[in-house]
């Protein structure tokens, strides 16, 4: 064996290593699957699945009482029929506040709320919440990320945490930070 073919194998192997850890750990934080709200087809493709735009809902795992609604494009064709279509990063976001705030446990600045794969191995769509203590206003980001080259494509929403129904006084979620 030359140098050159164990250095590239050696690669391969790590790679391979590399893509099956990052799986492993995006497994737990999609416990909730997201409630598909509707689609909306966007271009027209003969014989196969169009191109579509497809909006979904999901609740903070955290936080009662804040809902967040995103926006992704969905693949059609050949390729999207079959899964192996590598979706673009364009995806929108919008949080607000459905009920009561209630905080379920402490949370770290950049929690994931919730994750899927937006390729066959390399993409990722993550949305993570913060908190604006001096505010006390819940941050919600939205982006796409690429193990290979990243991608800067992303969207915030911000919820403001408020009194809901007969109470007076609302959480402060700076309170909740780890």
């Amino acid at each position: 064996m030359t140098r050159a073919f164990r250095v590239s194998t050696f690669r391969a192997f790590a790679l391979a290593a590399l893509v099956l850890a990052t799986s492993l750990a995006a497994g737990p934080v999609r416990a909730q699957e997201p409630d598909l709200i509707f689609r909306k087809s966007t271009v027209w493709k003969f014989l196969t699945p169009d191109d579509k735009l497809a909006t979904y809902g999901i609740d903070d795992p955290v936080v009662d009482g804040v809902a967040c609604h995103y926006t992704v494009p969905e693949k059609g064709g050949v390729k999207g029929m079959l899964g192996v279509a590598e979706e673009v990063s364009d995806i929108s976001i919008a949080c607000r506040q459905i009920g009561p705030i209630t905080f379920k446990s402490k949370f770290d600045q950049g929690d994931i709320v919730y994750r899927e794969s937006r390729s066959l191995i390399f993409k990722k769509m993550q949305i993570v919440r913060g908190c604006d203590a001096k505010r006390n206003v819940l941050v919600y980001l939205v982006y796409s990320d690429r193990l290979i080259e990243g991608s800067p494509k992303n969207s915030t929403s911000t919820v403001p945490v408020m009194p809901w129904g007969a109470t007076n006084e609302a959480p402060k979620c700076g309170d909740y930070l780890k």
